[in-house]
């Protein structure tokens, strides 16, 4: 089984609220909440992958990040290496341009979504993160 790289922003807005997306029904962890990104294409930079996915799915532009932590994680179904990045600065507004459900939150409410198993550690270095 092939192991999918996947580069993931985490997005603060200036009060450092989180920005969450719910992944669509039919998607793989479907229904769960998920810190926005997509999928590293062949010789994509992780950075490139980030601002791309960022841009087809929120309409906005990365200005700066900066790694928070790597999680590899094996579903049986399916192997992810989550390439994690903080995104404190981007340009524009965010909006669900695939139609997903957008949610700003605090780092303390983060404990009230469900999210797939490989974001846990997410969730716990981003509120180290932000503490």
């Amino acid at each position: 089984m092939t192991e999918v790289h996947v580069a993931v922003g985490v997005i603060l807005d200036a009060e450092r609220n989180i920005l969450l997306t719910r992944r669509a029904a039919d998607a793989h962890q479907g229904g769960l909440w998920e810190f926005p990104g997509g999928k590293v294409e062949a010789g994509e930079t992780v950075q490139a992958a980030l601002s791309r996915e960022l841009a087809e799915e929120l309409g906005i532009e990365v200005s700066a990040s900066e790694p928070l932590i790597e999680i590899r994680h094996d579903y049986g179904d399916k192997r992810v290496f989550l390439d994690v990045h903080i995104v404190p600065a981007f340009a524009g507004q965010p909006s669900g341009l695939e139609q997903q459900p957008m949610a700003w939150v605090s780092a303390a409410e983060l404990a009230g979504y469900e999210f797939p198993a490989a974001n846990v550690p997410i969730v716990k270095a981003v509120q180290a993160y932000l503490r």
